[in-house]
C-alpha cells in the first residue's frame, strides 16, 4: 500500500485534486475574517496584505465588492485609504491574480478617547455614585477604569458599570472634605484620563419622600393631614435625621405656603374650604446646612372635607381629648408660611405693631425734650431783657438827678 501512494500516477491525482479544490476553500474563507484593524477617522489608513511583504499584483475589495473608496495600492500590496470616512468601514479581502486570497481584515473607524464630563450624587452618608458623559464621540468601544479617594487617602475603586457608564463606591471617607475621583477611558486608538475634585457634603442630596399621603380631616372644613416616608435610600435615619419642607396652595393659585417638618404626619390648619389643593414635599439633611434638598415628590392633589347636604358652618377648635395624640408631632420649629389665604394675626404682625408702637413713642420723648428746651431758653432769654431794662431805667434816673 505505500508503494501505490507513492507511484507517480498518484501523486499526479492528489495534485489535481488539490489545485481543483483551491478556489472553493478560498471561496469560504471570504467570509471569515481573521483581523480586526482600527483607523482614525479623517486620515489616511493603511491595510496591509497579510504580514509579509508582497511583490506579486494584489486586488482588493470591500464586502466582496470591487468597489472601494478612495485609494492606493502600494508596490508591496499594501491598500491606503485616503482621508477615510465612515463609509470605508467594512470587510476587506486582497486576493492574488488568480483569485486566491491571502488576506481578510475587518476595519473599524473612531477617534481616541476625549476627557470625559463627569458628575456625582451622594444620595445619602454611605454611598456615592458618579457618572459620566463623552465629550468625544469615538464610534469605538471603550473600557472605563475609576478610582476615588480622600485627602491623603490610599486610591478605592469605584466599581464601573460599562453600559450606564457610572460607577459606585460604598461607605467612602465622608469626614475628609475634599475628594478626587479619577476616570480613565481606553480604546483602541488610545486612553484618557480626567480628574475631578469635589466636597461630599455639599453635593449630598437625598431622594424625594416617599408614599406621600394627603387626607382630609372629617369634620373640618379648613385642614388636611399630610403623611409620608423616609426615602428608602436613606438607611440610617436615627443617625442622620431628615427636615421635611411641605408646600401646598389652593389650586390656580401662583403662592405656595411652607410647613416645616421632622416628623410624619402634619396637620395643616389654613386650607381653603372647599377647593381642590396641590401638595408636595421634600427633604434635605437636618445636621448638614451646606447639603442640598431633595427634589419635590409628584404632585398630589386633594380637597379638604366638606358637608354636602348643610352650609359650610365656621370652624371651632375642639376639646383636646378628640384628637389622637400622632395628629399632633413634636415640632420645635416654627411653621412659616409664604402666602395665608385668611386674615389671622401672626406673630410677624404683632412684632411689627409693637416696633410701631416703640418708634411712636420715641418720636414723643424727642419732641417733648425738644420744646421743654426751647422754653428754658425762652426763660431764660426773658428774664435777661427783664434785667437789662431795669438797669437802662436806674442809669436814666441817675442821669435826671441834679448834681
Amino acid at each position: 500500500m505505500p508503494g501505490l501512494l507513492s507511484s507517480p500516477v498518484c501523486l499526479t491525482v492528489i495534485w489535481f485534486l488539490s489545485w481543483s479544490l483551491r478556489p472553493s476553500r478560498s471561496q469560504i474563507q471570504t467570509d471569515e475574517v481573521s483581523d480586526v484593524q482600527y483607523g482614525r477617522l479623517g486620515s489616511n489608513v493603511t491595510l496591509a496584505c497579510g504580514n509579509s511583504q508582497i511583490r506579486i499584483p494584489v486586488v482588493w475589495h470591500l464586502n466582496h465588492s470591487s468597489a472601494l473608496p478612495w485609494h492606493k495600492v502600494t508596490s508591496d500590496g499594501s491598500l491606503v485609504l485616503l482621508h477615510a470616512d465612515h463609509s470605508a468601514q467594512g470587510n476587506y479581502s486582497c486576493y492574488d491574480n488568480q483569485g486566491l486570497l491571502l488576506h481578510p481584515v475587518k476595519l473599524r473607524l473612531g477617534h481616541p478617547p476625549g476627557l470625559l464630563s463627569v458628575s456625582c450624587q451622594v444620595p445619602n452618608h454611605t454611598h456615592v455614585r458618579c457618572s459620566w458623559v463623552e465629550s468625544v464621540k469615538t464610534f469605538l468601544p471603550a473600557k472605563y477604569n475609576a478610582s476615588l479617594r480622600g485627602t491623603g487617602q490610599e486610591w478605592r475603586p469605584c466599581v464601573v458599570d460599562v453600559a450606564r457608564k457610572h460607577c459606585d463606591v460604598d461607605h467612602p471617607a465622608f469626614w475628609q472634605t475634599i475628594h478626587t475621583l479619577r476616570v480613565t477611558e481606553t480604546n483602541a486608538l488610545g486612553s484618557e484620563t480626567t480628574s475631578v475634585r469635589f466636597k461630599l457634603h455639599e453635593l449630598l442630596k437625598p431622594d424625594p419622600p416617599e408614599s406621600l399621603l394627603v387626607k382630609e380631616f372629617e369634620g373640618y372644613p379648613k385642614r388636611l393631614i399630610v403623611s409620608w416616608n423616609f426615602p428608602s435610600s436613606w438607611p440610617l435615619h436615627d443617625a442622620f435625621p431628615l427636615i421635611f419642607e411641605i408646600r401646598y396652595r389652593p389650586q390656580g393659585s401662583v403662592y405656595w405656603s411652607e410647613v416645616y417638618s421632622e416628623e410624619s404626619p402634619v396637620v395643616i390648619f389654613d386650607a381653603l374650604a372647599g377647593h381642590l389643593h396641590q401638595v408636595q414635599i421634600r427633604a434635605r439633611d437636618e445636621v448638614n446646612s451646606e447639603s442640598q434638598w431633595s427634589e419635590w415628590s409628584p404632585l398630589l392633589l386633594v380637597k379638604p372635607w366638606e358637608v354636602s347636604s348643610t352650609p359650610e358652618t365656621t370652624e371651632e377648635l375642639p376639646p383636646d381629648e378628640l384628637f389622637p395624640e400622632y395628629f399632633f408631632p413634636i415640632n420645635t420649629k416654627p411653621e412659616t408660611s409664604t402666602a395665608k389665604p385668611h386674615n389671622s394675626v401672626y406673630p410677624e404682625d404683632e412684632s411689627n405693631l409693637g416696633l410701631v408702637i416703640l418708634l411712636v413713642l420715641f418720636s414723643v420723648v424727642i419732641l417733648t425734650t425738644v420744646l421743654s428746651l426751647i422754653f428754658v431758653v425762652w426763660v431764660r432769654q426773658r428774664r435777661r431783657d427783664h434785667v437789662t431794662k431795669q438797669e437802662l431805667t436806674s442809669m436814666v434816673k441817675m442821669k435826671s438827678m441834679p448834681i
